[in-house]
């Protein structure tokens, strides 16, 4: 049986931020952006295409969070952002519907990082492990499906009707696992998502991701005190946790 740290002691549940913290979205876009481009014959920095479709995130939340437009899943926003990015690349002609379509989902087909199944199957060990994540409830489960993701149950902003760092989407996790929040752990690789959940009184744990922006990125790894622990890794994590020792990647 696992021995947590006492002062983890009444964490039951572990709710994951998942794009960047347990895929590695950007590496996943470029390849399926190649992939296209060597099937329709296009030129394209795949790469900077990524990091504006990225870029796009947090302004198209924003639009539904003011009010500019309804509730609307995230799998619709980003659609919205990928038919301008066609545009500004230029390559809006080149693609069908179908291939837009298809390509949006690529968000459903991200790899995980190598730590991820072996690290999340390990700490599933000790505690319930649930996603916290603004992607939509089919893209979650097609996600997991596809990369062998353990998650006990899949929670997503769409069932709170609002995206992090809104204080209803990590309401709605303690409300739906019947769990006060202080018994639950967010695990995150951004900052201000954990800060969101600690002043909802969530436990938190950030997991270093320096890749998630590309190798040439200089990401913001800086430690806050309300972080109850600071990990490299899903499989670092579950040794601070006391958890017993399991294959690594």
């Amino acid at each position: 049986m696992p021995h947590p740290p006492s002062d983890l002691a009444e964490v039951r549940a572990l709710a994951f931020d998942v794009f960047g913290t347990v895929v590695d979205w950007r590496s996943s876009v470029i390849r399926e952006g190649e992939a296209l481009g060597a099937a329709r014959g296009l030129e394209v920095d795949w790469a900077a295409f990524a990091d504006a479709w990225r870029a796009g995130y947090a302004p198209a939340m924003d639009r539904v969070r003011h009010g500019e437009l309804p509730w609307t899943r995230l799998d619709d926003l980003h659609r919205m952002t990928l038919d301008e990015l066609l545009v500004r690349f230029g390559i809006a002609g080149a693609l069908d519907e179908a291939d837009r379509a298809h390509f949006n989902r690529v968000w459903h087909r991200l790899d995980p990082w190598p730590d991820s199944v072996t690290g999340l199957t390990r700490l599933r060990r000790g505690y319930l492990l649930t996603t916290l994540s603004n992607g939509n409830v089919s893209l979650l489960v097609n996600m997991a499906k596809r990369a062998g993701l353990p998650w006990d149950c899949v929670l997503s902003a769409e069932l709170a009707g609002h995206y992090k760092r809104d204080p209803e989407a990590y309401r709605m996790v303690s409300r739906l696992l019947d769990l006060p929040p202080e018994h639950i752990m967010l695990v995150a690789a951004h900052q201000d998502d954990l800060q969101a959940a600690h002043r909802e009184g969530f436990r938190t744990a950030f997991v270093k991701r320096p890749l998630e922006h590309g190798p040439e990125a200089k990401p913001d790894l800086s430690v806050d005190p309300c972080f109850d622990r600071v990990a490299d890794d899903f499989h670092d994590l579950a040794d601070q946790l006391g958890l017993p020792v399991g294959p690594r990647p």
